[in-house]
């Protein structure tokens, strides 16, 4: 009997290169299933490695390498970097996500690309660790948030390679509880670690270390049969989806866009806020803070809102509410540029985010066109989240500089962010496939 129909014939053994225990083959058309406890586990400690590698930078040292680099542009500077991060994160989720579709490697469909991911996205943090320009910090985060979107591509198509649709709402949970954990840990490492360049050094270790047991563990799904033909064309064209032809798709994608937009106005200059608006004086250690209530209120309102819609039925009535508390949070980091307004808006932000990245996630992935294109539709999905990114920067710099003091500049910045929220909250009305 050959390797590959002993394979097929055994689709829940650990098989490697060379037949022995490493990675669970299961066939791409293999039932979807309740997600073991051990499975789960390891795609969110994966989820939390990525978001850990992706806001220890964000939150805290990019800002500081750009004030140490050109104090008087920081903010220019900041914008520039993280936008172009952010287009090549747009481009690369699903270019990374449609080519983990067609991959046929003996480990499965995503663990490759995890792999890659890993290892590509660390070296590319040791890169930025010893960046002493503002273009060699474009380029190294260009590569870090190419690998990165190329892991979080194949893990978040697991999920609908895998998971059973009422289990969708939970999954959705975990993965916010690992991006929640990892937003903290990113920052939590970047303030407490002395130095720049130490601090990209141990985010690197720690992507390493949270991702090594989703590669040991995975349960990846493999191609029974080898795609077609490989055409550039034919490829690129894949990444449309006719709105006229699936407007469930496309109302959540622009409603996922207005929400994120708003997420990433509230929190890219964060830093920058308590240091030139709040005057809180150690504002490394404050976005720590501000990130751990952040956290703590994201997890309860993960986990509780995603059992609570699975149970419902129901996802729409909560991403309204999600946007709704958003828009209050952005609120209140405009009218009180205080520190106990500061407060008070983590935790509303972590609240109405918390709702919204469980129950969106099982939303979207019940209005995905019907192919066997998963990690593709939702790369498409993500550049909802990707793009907001790179247009964040190019919106919130000139307002903020547009004005002559900073506490107007800020007023103006939250208030858009949650005109931009109370948009993306209502958009979702329009899908009707889902309750």
């Amino acid at each position: 009997m050959s390797t590959e129909s002993s394979l097929e014939s055994e689709p829940l053994g650990f098989y490697g290169r060379s037949g022995g225990r490493f990675t669970a083959r299961i066939p791409a058309d293999a039932p979807l299933e309740k997600p073991r406890k051990t499975w789960r586990f390891s795609v969110t400690l994966a989820n939390l490695g990525v978001y850990t590698a992706w806001f220890g930078p964000i939150q805290v040292l990019l800002g500081l390498q750009a004030a140490a680099i050109a104090p008087d542009h920081k903010e220019y500077v900041l914008s520039l970097v993280t936008g172009v991060g952010a287009f090549v994160s747009a481009i690369g989720n699903p270019v990374f996500g449609a080519l983990s579709d067609r991959t046929t490697s003996r480990f499965g469909r995503r663990l490759p690309w995890v792999f890659w991911g890993t290892a590509i996205g660390a070296l590319g943090l040791v890169g930025l660790a010893f960046a002493g320009s503002v273009w060699a910090m474009v380029v190294a985060w260009a590569l870090v948030q190419a690998s990165l979107n190329a892991m979080y591509a194949a893990i978040t198509a697991t999920i609908n390679d895998q998971v059973k649709i009422e289990y969708r709402g939970q999954m959705g949970g975990w993965l916010g509880i690992g991006q929640t954990v990892g937003v903290v840990a990113g920052t939590g490492v970047a303030a407490a670690v002395s130095g720049i360049t130490a601090g990209y050094l141990v985010c690197a270790a720690l992507l390493v270390a949270f991702v090594l047991p989703y590669l040991f563990t995975s349960r990846d799904r493999f191609l029974r049969r080898k795609p077609g033909d490989f055409h550039l064309l034919a490829f690129l064209q894949r990444f449309w989806v006719s709105p006229k032809k699936y407007p469930d798709f496309a109302w959540t994608w622009a409603s996922r866009f207005l929400i994120n937009l708003s997420n990433a106005l509230c929190t890219l200059y964060l830093l920058f806020y308590l240091m030139d608006a709040v005057k809180y004086q150690d504002a490394e250690i404050g976005v720590f803070i501000l990130s751990g209530l952040y956290a703590l209120f994201t997890v309860a309102s993960t986990l509780l809102a995603g059992m609570a819609s699975d149970r419902m039925g129901q996802r729409k009535p909560l991403v309204i509410a999600s946007g709704i508390v958003m828009a209050i949070s952005a609120a209140v980091l405009a009218g009180l540029q205080t520190w106990p307004g500061a407060i008070v808006g983590a935790i509303l932000l972590g609240i109405g985010y918390g709702i919204y990245v469980s129950v969106d996630f099982a939303l979207t992935t019940q209005v995905l066109p019907p192919t066997n294109d998963a990690a593709r539709d939702l790369g498409v999905i993500n550049i909802a989240a990707a793009l907001p990114q790179a247009l964040a920067p190019v919106l919130a710099a000139p307002l903020v500089k547009a004005f002559a003091d900073y506490t107007a500049g800020y007023a103006a910045l939250y208030v858009f962010a949650a005109v931009v929220a109370v948009l993306g909250a209502l958009l979702v009305t329009r899908v009707k496939s889902v309750r």
